[in-house]
């Protein structure tokens, strides 16, 4: 039998308690951040960013944020924006939570509503929905 391939979902047992807590305390810090625009950088400001997830290392050192700017126009520059700004980011996340260590904070696009609207599409085939019903 074939080992499974591991994607990253599958990377163990799963996230801990403490990484799903550190992680959506994060992701609600960032999200109030870039809504209220308390970054020192306009052309960031001026974009409206959607943060869906953050999903943080077991030590909790490398949080990983997905990411994506209303509208999904600007997906590169938004990306970009945020990268430049990480110090920043990482100091106000920082200083609002009560970690030992700010985690280093990386960037990346939340796939998830391209892959929502790949499964209602597969869904929506006749042959889908004819073995789905018998």
């Amino acid at each position: 039998m074939l080992p499974m391939a591991k994607n990253r979902f599958q990377d163990g047992p799963g996230p801990s308690q403490r990484q799903l807590r550190v992680g959506e305390l994060i992701r609600r810090t960032l999200a109030q951040v870039l809504a209220r625009g308390d970054v020192h950088d306009p052309e960031l400001n001026r974009m409206s960013i959607t943060v869906g997830e953050v999903r943080v290392t077991p030590d909790l050192k490398i949080a990983t944020a997905y990411v994506l700017p209303l509208g999904g126009e600007g997906q590169e520059d938004a990306i970009k924006a945020l990268a430049r700004n990480k110090g920043e980011l990482r100091r106000i996340i920082g200083k609002d939570l009560t970690l030992k260590y700010a985690p280093d904070l990386r960037f990346r696009l939340d796939e998830t509503f391209d892959r929502l609207d790949e499964t209602r599409r597969l869904f929506n085939q006749e042959n889908v929905r004819r073995d789905l019903e018998e």
